[in-house]
Formats: structure tokens, C-alpha cells, sequence
């Protein structure tokens, strides 16, 4: 299939209003990611009294059904042909599901009990992550024909993920200043708020995203075939033929061992701020704004990071940088060399480390991203196909599968640690701290340097880019410096 790279002028990205419009699409992904992440477990828990190993699993559900439609979705919408594109019609229906399916997880429209407070977070997992693969996974894959250059890929994804933090971020910060936070993690009232105004920027996000990327889209060259729903044998084929690509397979395995650890970690955070450190929700709100510093610092840093080094090693060593810091507050208070448990001495320490692992976890996964971009054009030399949709799918699902895994860990430490009962700081006790650490912190390290081990596998570098492109110009009419850029 042809293609050109919209963005192939000489006119600055920042002055080309489509790179914002593909940017902020993130923020929808950003905002029902943090809300998962980070609230979802608890306010399941401790707002609608479903049991932890209950809401983990609930969660973990949603997510396992999550990973495979995304593969799915990815493939149908690499081979689906309109006037609006082959991403677009996806990213139009998410509008009709995601943001209503949001407002109403955290404003129940039926009363609960607790005979249906299981299924109905259920329910509600499912209809929400489904909106948020027909958006995400079309608008994300639109990348790889909007630009071709191997390192000006890299600035349009650390805009994308700064768009992402500074969505789930932003309202996460003013979550914890005015609603969760100043109602307390146990009270409906402030989730509610949050329910009703992310809903809200997420239907904006779509809205504006999907019209202002819509026109370039829709100029792009249409398949040159389309899904075979008679013919699904020939279809899961060709998938497994294009997931075959060695260097996918490095991020592919990668996800794996990072999606439980993700999940492990951030299902696992509310908890951890709230209850081991001792943070109140203004304090909480407070490190929020701190980390509001980093995809900024990430924005301007990373692509020059990835330009000096290349992708793979920029993000190994973002990655690892992170992984050093991230267990370093927790040993530091269960050895006593840590400002007093809930002081705003503690959250000043504790708040710089978040802000530079966060930038790390920028960098790291902007490099990710942009590895990916350039595995379709290695696969298209082999397949015929171009399958962006599907590569940036199945990256997803590694993470999303395996998050499950980490997710119910998650809800099974809060439940072996006595975490059920616990309702305030003041009951945690130095024995369910240790408790905590002694499971959490190996479980996540060790993942993650499993991880880094495999993504070390990964070999498309800025020459075995151009020389893709190059390869597959002998079969295109594309003007070859459209292609490549500056590359």
C-alpha cells in the first residue's frame, strides 16, 4: 500500500496544527488510564465494598477482554476502507460508548448491593476499556503514515505522551485537591465529581482529535484489501505472519514482563500513598502538580536523547534509571533514614523521585512507541501489508494481558497484608509496611529487569530504518525524500 508522510515539509511540527491534533488524543487514554490505575481498585474496595481479590479480578477481567479485542480491532482497522480513512469510523464510535460508560462507573445508575456491586464493575470495566480500544488503538496507529523521519517520530510521541500525563495527571492532581482527596478515598462523593468531568475532557479529547486529523486521514491511499469475515481463518494467518517479526517480538516481550509489574504497581499506589507513606489527599494532590514538571522536561528531552544514542539504548537507560529509583523511598523509611510518616518534609523527598522516574518512564516509553512505528515498515517488506494498527495492538495486549496478572496480585497483597480493614494511616502498623515491601518491591524489580533483558534483543537502528524505506521504494511511486524525510 502507498503511502506519504503528511508531515513531510519543511514547516516546523510545532507550527502544523495536525501534530496537536494527534497529540491530544492522548488525554482520553490518559484520564481512563490514571482513573484504572490508580482509583478504580479502591474506590471498588472501599466505596462499593466489593472485596479486594473481588475487584482485582473484576478489573483483571475487563482487562484480558481488553487485550484480545485490541489485537482484533488493530487488523480490522489496518484493512477497513472509507472516505474517512481506515482509523476514523473506529474513533467515531468511541464517542457513542467511552464517555458515558465513564460518568456512569463512578455514578452508578442502578442502586448497588452487595449481591451486584460485582458484576456491575464488571459491566462497566468492559464497556469502558472496549471505548477506549476504539480510540486509542485507531488514533495511535495513525503515526506511522503521518511521518516516516525515524527521529521526528519521537517528538510527535513525547507530545502524545505529554498530552496523556498531563490529562490523567491534571485531573488527577485536581482530584485529590478538591474531590477524592478532600472527601476521603471512602466516600462516593468525590468520585462521583471525577466521574462527571472526565467524562466530559474525554468526549472533548475524541472530538477534537478525530475532526482535526480527520482531512489527512482521509486522504491517505486505502488498502489494498479488506477484512474477510468468511474467511477469519485466512485473517488470525496473516496476524500471526506479521507478529512473526523478530524485532516486534523484543517490545512484544517486553510489555509482557512490564504489563504485570504496571499493574502490580499502580493498582497498589492509592495504597501505598495513602497508607505507607501517610499522604493526605491534598499531599497526594500536591506531588501530582510536582509531576506535572515531567512530561514537559520529557517533551524537550527525550527526542534529543533518542537522536544522540538511538531508541533502543535511550530507553534501556531511561528504563533503568527508573527502576533504580523506584524502590529507594520504601527502603529508605523501613531503615528509619526517612522525614516522619505523612510530614511534607517526607512528600518534598518522596515527590522528587516521582517526578524523575516519571520522566524516565516518558522517555522509555516514547522510545518504545517510536521502535514500534518502525517495525511496520520492516514487516511491510515481508508481508505486503502494512499493519500498524495491529503492531501497536498487540503491544497493548502484552501489557494489558499480563497487567491483569499484576492486578490480582495487587488485590491479593491487600488482602494477605490486612490491608481490607485498614481505613486510616494511623492503623498501619511498621509489620504491614515490611509486609508490604518484602512482596511488592522484588516482584516489580525483578519483572522489570526481565524486561530490559529482552527489549536489549530489539534491531532496527536509524540505518536499518532508512534502508526499509529505501527498500520499499523500489516498489512504490512515492517520491523517495517524502518517505524518509530528513533522515
Amino acid at each position: 500500500m502507498q503511502t506519504l508522510s503528511v508531515a513531510a515539509t519543511d514547516k516546523p511540527l510545532e507550527r502544523q496544527p495536525i501534530f496537536w491534533f494527534y497529540g491530544c488524543a492522548s488525554m482520553a487514554y490518559g484520564i481512563k488510564d490514571n482513573a484504572f490505575s490508580y482509583l478504580l481498585l479502591i474506590f471498588a474496595n472501599q466505596v462499593l465494598h466489593v472485596p479486594g481479590y473481588l475487584a482485582s479480578i473484576a478489573l483483571a477481567i475487563a482487562m484480558l477482554w481488553d487485550a484480545v479485542s485490541d489485537l482484533l480491532l488493530g487488523h480490522w482497522s489496518d484493512k477497513t476502507s472509507s472516505r474517512y480513512g481506515r482509523r476514523h469510523p473506529f474513533m467515531y464510535a468511541a464517542l457513542l460508548v467511552l464517555p458515558a460508560c465513564f460518568y456512569a462507573l463512578f455514578n452508578p445508575v442502578i442502586d448497588i448491593t452487595p449481591d451486584n456491586a460485582f458484576g456491575y464493575v464488571l459491566v462497566m470495566a468492559l464497556l469502558i476499556r472496549t471505548g477506549t480500544t476504539l480510540f486509542e488503538i485507531p488514533s495511535t496507529s495513525l503515526l506511522p503514515d503521518l511521518e516516516k523521519d525515524y527521529d521526528r517520530r519521537n517528538k510527535w510521541l513525547a507530545l502524545r505522551h505529554a498530552f496523556g500525563w498531563y490529562g490523567g495527571n491534571g485531573i488527577h492532581t485536581i482530584n485529590f485537591f478538591f474531590w477524592v482527596g478532600a472527601y476521603g478515598v471512602t466516600v462516593g462523593t468525590g468520585y462521583a465529581i471525577y466521574g462527571k468531568v472526565g467524562a466530559l475532557v474525554i468526549a472533548a479529547a475524541i472530538i477534537t482529535s478525530a475532526l482535526g486529523t480527520q482531512k489527512a486521514a482521509a486522504a491517505l491511499p486505502r488498502p489494498t484489501e479488506v477484512l474477510r469475515w468468511s474467511e477469519i481463518s485466512r485473517e488470525i494467518r496473516q496476524i500471526l505472519q506479521s507478529l512473526r517479526n523478530r524485532h516486534f517480538a523484543a517490545l512484544f516481550g517486553f510489555g509482557l514482563a512490564v504489563g504485570i509489574a504496571t499493574g502490580l504497581g499502580t493498582a497498589l499506589y492509592l495504597y501505598n500513598t495513602t497508607y505507607f507513606f501517610g499522604f493526605s489527599g491534598a499531599q497526594i494532590a500536591t506531588t501530582g502538580m510536582c509531576v506535572l514538571l515531567s512530561p514537559w522536561i520529557a517533551y524537550f528531552l527525550g527526542p534529543h536523547v533518542g537522536r544522540l544514542f538511538g531508541k533502543k539504548k535511550a530507553a534501556i537507560v531511561a528504563f533503568s534509571g527508573r527502576l533504580v529509583l523506584y524502590p529507594m523511598p520504601y527502603l529508605l523509611l523501613l531503615s528509619g533514614y526517612w522525614p516522619e510518616i505523612g510530614s511534607w518534609a517526607s512528600l518534598a523527598i518522596y515527590s522528587v523521585f516521582i517526578v524523575l522516574e516519571v520522566v524516565g518512564a516518558i522517555i522509555g516509553g516514547v522510545m518504545l512507541d517510536s521502535m514500534m512505528a518502525d517495525v511496520v515498515e520492516d514487516s511491510e517488506l515481508a508481508t505486503k501489508r502494512r499493519s500498524e494498527g495491529l503492531f501497536f495492538a498487540a503491544r497493548a495486549f502484552a501489557a494489558k494481558a499480563v497487567s491483569a496478572g499484576g492486578i490480582i496480585g495487587a488485590g491479593t497483597i491487600v488482602s494477605l497484608v490486612g490491608l481490607d480493614s485498614i481505613t486510616s494511616a494511623a492503623q498501619m502498623t511498621h509489620t504491614i509496611r515490611v509486609d508490604i515491601a518484602s512482596i511488592f518491591l522484588p516482584a516489580y524489580i525483578s519483572l522489570f529487569s526481565t524486561a530490559l533483558l529482552i527489549v536489549s534483543r530489539y534491531g532496527i537502528d536509524r540505518d536499518k530504518h532508512v534502508a526499509n524505506l529505501r527498500a520499499l521504494h523500489q516498489t512504490m511511486d512515492t517520491p523517495l525524500e517524502e518517505k524518509i524525510g530528513s533522515a
